[in-house]
């Protein structure tokens, strides 16, 4: 296993995204679906980030990327298309311990972002490690295909349920074997 499988917590932090392109746009839908203060800093947007910027969704610095835009950042996405602009980014983000991804340069990256299926609050993430994202993106494809639409809403209830579970089972086979009969039936 390449890489750790783990879930960013991102809600109301700053994660900045170098690029205003469409590869810059799949990435900020997914940070503003998880609540990110999303900065994008790029000479120009794409109109669905321009769209964005002047509605106050997202901070839109209009320019080229600085070294100094890094620090601070729960996280940073270089998304230009441009190899030598986004692996300069990944060079400013990697010593600062700053997590970073380049889009289409799994090399450069110290994270990737998944194919994912959302189902919220259930989410699921496939990873290639960036070696066959067409791949991930068909699996992913067949669970989303094989998942309830309204799954999401029965992760919601069970999370309703867990404190008061918790207060009635002790921790261990007992609860695991209740929670196991609850999905169950």
């Amino acid at each position: 296993m390449r890489y750790f499988p783990a879930f960013l917590d991102i809600r109301d932090r700053p994660v900045l995204v170098v690029g205003g392109t469409e590869n810059a746009a799949r990435k900020v839908r997914l940070l503003r679906k998880a609540h990110a203060r999303v900065v994008v800093v790029a000479r120009r947007l794409d109109d669905e980030l321009a769209a964005l910027a002047r509605e106050g969704a997202i901070e839109h610095v209009a320019r080229c990327f600085k070294a100094f835009d890094v620090p601070g950042k729960a996280a940073v996405i270089a998304a230009t298309g441009r190899g030598d602009v986004d692996e300069a980014v990944a060079k400013v983000a990697r010593p600062r311990d700053v997590p970073v991804n380049v889009v289409d340069r799994p090399w450069a990256c110290t994270f990737i972002t998944p194919a994912i299926v959302d189902r919220d609050p259930l989410t699921i993430g496939i990873s290639s490690a960036g070696a066959a994202p067409v791949l991930a993106r068909r699996i992913r494809e067949r669970i989303e295909a094989m998942l309830p639409a309204r799954i999401g809403e029965l992760t919601a209830f069970a999370e309703s349920f867990r404190e008061a579970v918790a207060n009635r089972l002790p921790p261990g086979p007992q609860r695991l074997r209740f929670w196991e009969t609850f999905f169950d039936s």
